[in-house]
């Protein structure tokens, strides 16, 4: 199987595609102004403690408070004696032990939240997922650092190996040789990608990551609370540590200057991958090039065609998500049976490949059309098993239920494709979804760099509804002008309160 990484690199927006065998498979996309916090860690301050939901809301200097589950939460030998003594808890008389080893940091076994912290207290937190909708970020004790080829755990004494190397006896050479590098007291999970990693690869990265833990341990000690004490690696340079592995067959990025900072972390962090990586510079734009612009925009609609006529609806709310499988304009050849059966075979495929191309996690209950046949409703559910396998996101997925309904979960770690690129709709409150106005604002951006070049004359004229002219005379203004620096030509942002928030007209003068 073919695999390609293309970046489309702006100032104002980085997109990532992973492409396999010419098809979109993922979608990614990082805006400055809208940055993800996973993996990021903050000197943060307790708030408000729970009992009812064994949780806590954590300070950590973002608009809303994170959320810490008992369960996240852990605690060092002397934060362990320290919460011990302020509650006059009998260490002695009671089931919780009076010696934890050093380093050890966890959550005491039968220990509530209320017992572990306490309102005012200060905490280190990592960000496990990005705020959704209403919700802020959820929030972690348990700190991980991820590496080239593996993820350093400085609070336990675990070692793990990716699921995904299912060689029993490579799996144990890893796992001695992880167990003879590793400092007493820390732990290392082996990712994927270090499968067939020479020993110095593993030991410089454990080193990188131990020398990065001492940095981040000297940064909380004197930073304010609340306060960002590590901030994770961009979106282009994660692609690289987490997405380019040996399987890839080229990386192809179309902004010089990222690519030659790309080419320098990468001589650093995996030397082997430089030969994979080139600057695209045709004239016809990158993602058009390969047709992923219209993918895009297809994965944002609710409905999805499939090829035999028949097709899918999407519905996702905060909670959870519904998958409609309809026979459409799809009538068969012989029988009604053979006609369901063909048009729920057709949507298990397109259903897994959107759900990766979409992220769409959480809970998701997916409706086939319901079949007769015991025969066809078991091989209908391994066909749609075996689809899913080679998403990366954790899945699990129960049998069809007496009412002809699947229902799975998988794992949600930030907004999904349309959370991310669309808003509530204010013509209609919030019934609908339309493009937001940034992503009209970059629409815009694109379309002038594609034909700047070939479009004569010193000045263009933008007429674009008032919201979105709001947008580009202050909050895109720098961007604005970095466009007219870069096209040279003058830019006039008209408003027009009768044109649809979607709709513009680009006029060249």
């Amino acid at each position: 199987m073919s695999t390609e990484i293309l970046i489309n690199s702006r100032r104002y927006e980085v997109r990532i595609a992973i492409v396999e065998n010419g098809t979109l498979s993922e979608f990614h996309l990082q805006r400055p102004t809208e940055k993800g916090l996973i993996g990021n860690i903050y000197k943060g301050k307790v708030v408000r403690v729970l009992p009812g939901m064994q949780a806590a809301f954590i300070n950590i200097g973002l608009e809303r408070t994170g959320f810490l589950y008992v369960d996240d939460v852990y605690l060092s030998q002397n934060e362990f004696d320290s919460t011990i003594m302020d509650r006059e808890l009998e260490i002695t008389n009671s089931s919780f032990p009076a010696i934890l080893p050093e380093n050890d940091l966890r959550r005491t076994k039968g220990m509530n939240i209320e017992d572990l912290l306490k309102e005012g207290q200060d905490i280190i937190v990592q960000v496990s997922k990005d705020p959704i909708g209403s919700k802020g970020a959820r929030l972690t004790c348990h700190i991980t650092l991820p590496g080239r080829n593996l993820v350093f755990i400085p609070l336990t004494e675990h070692i793990g190996i990716s699921r995904k190397i299912d060689d029993e006896e490579i799996r144990g050479q890893l796992k001695a040789l992880i167990e003879k590098l590793r400092p007493e007291g820390t732990g290392f999970i082996v990712r994927t990608v270090a499968e067939f990693a020479s020993e110095e690869e593993l030991e410089a990265d454990m080193e990188f990551l131990l020398l990065l833990w001492d940095e981040i341990q000297d940064i909380a000690t004197s930073s304010p609370v609340p306060s960002l004490v590590y901030e994770g690696l961009d979106i282009t340079f994660r692609s690289v540590r987490d997405l380019f592995t040996h399987d890839v067959d080229n990386l192809i990025i179309d902004d010089a200057e990222s690519f030659e900072k790309l080419l320098a972390f990468v001589k650093n962090y995996a030397p082997q991958l430089q030969d994979k990586i080139s600057l695209y510079d045709d004239d016809t734009p990158l993602f058009e090039a390969h047709g992923i612009d219209a993918e895009v925009n297809r994965a944002t609609e609710k409905k999805v065609w499939l090829r035999s006529g028949g097709y899918i609806i999407i519905e996702s709310t905060e909670a959870l998500s519904v998958i409609d499988v309809n026979t459409g304009r799809f009538v068969g050849k012989n029988n009604l049976n053979e006609t369901i059966f063909k048009t729920n075979m057709e949507a298990a495929k397109e259903i897994a490949y959107q759900l990766r191309l979409r992220n769409i996690g959480g809970i998701i209950i997916i409706d086939f059309i319901d079949m007769e046949s015991e025969g066809h409703r078991e091989e209908l559910f391994t066909y749609f098993k075996e689809q899913v396998k080679n998403d990366k996101s954790r899945i699990n997925i129960l049998k069809l239920s007496e009412f002809g309904l699947v229902q799975m979960t998988r794992k949600r770690s930030s907004e999904n494709l349309t959370q991310l690129m669309c808003e509530p709709c204010h013509y209609c409150a919030g019934e609908g979804i339309l493009k937001s106005r940034r992503t009209i604002c970059y629409d815009i951006f694109r379309k002038i760099h594609r034909n700047a070049e070939r479009t004569g004359g010193f000045s263009i004229t933008l007429r674009v509804h008032p919201r979105i002219a709001d947008m580009l005379n202050k909050e895109e203004k720098e961007n604005l002008i970095q466009l007219e620096h870069d096209t040279r030509k003058k830019l006039i942002v008209v408003p027009v309160k009768e044109l649809h928030i979607e709709k513009y007209d680009i006029i060249w003068h």
